[in-house]
């Protein structure tokens, strides 16, 4: 039986405030490495960003985490819904298409709970990293860090090569998989 300690994301709602959420997979294992599951995580993102009404700035899947800028469009918000409604809609999609096409992963992603039923994980227990962003020089230096991830970890040369990212989209290419919103900050 696997034993919690989780780890507890304070998270602060301040109006006119940016986020820079980063996420991980269940034990870190690489669960995004395919399309299937970074598209999972595209449609969840954006449909949370029109439904809960938030901009997205910035982003960045890699195999086993994500990165990701949000700003919301209201004073009121509540990032922990926001992520959520994302991890929720990517993690039931991966659980259905595991069970049916590949449940020797299953396995590997199951855990048992102390006096409840066992649990299949898609992500990392927690609320992973939240940080507040409240300057213009701190988003710009946050969405460099961000799209220079696939550069570090050695998958690509340049930012912009990474299909997976707004990178691109900062350049002026704007044919990624998930459009970013462009403001006045």
């Amino acid at each position: 039986m696997e034993s919690f300690c989780r780890k507890r994301v304070r998270h602060f709602n301040d109006p006119g405030h940016a986020h820079e959420l980063t996420f991980s997979c269940y034990k870190r294992l690489p669960l995004l490495s395919r399309d299937r599951s970074r598209w999972w995580l595209i449609e969840a993102i954006d449909r949370t960003r029109a439904r809960l009404d938030y901009f997205v700035l910035c982003y960045v899947i890699m195999p086993e985490h994500v990165h990701l800028i949000i700003l919301p469009k209201k004073a009121d918000y509540n990032i922990p819904w926001f992520l959520k409604r994302v991890k929720q809609s990517v993690s039931r999609k991966a659980k259905t298409w595991l069970r049916e096409n590949n449940p020797q992963w299953c396995t590997k992603l199951t855990i048992s709970r102390e006096g409840k039923k066992k649990e299949l994980r898609f992500w990392q227990a927690g609320g992973g990293y939240d940080r507040n962003i409240t300057s213009k020089r701190t988003l710009l230096t946050m969405i460099q860090y961000i799209h220079n991830n696939p550069v570090r970890r050695g998958l690509v040369s340049l930012p912009t090569e990474w299909k997976w990212s707004s990178a691109a989209w900062y350049v002026g290419i704007r044919n990624g998989p998930l459009v970013i919103d462009e403001i006045k900050w």
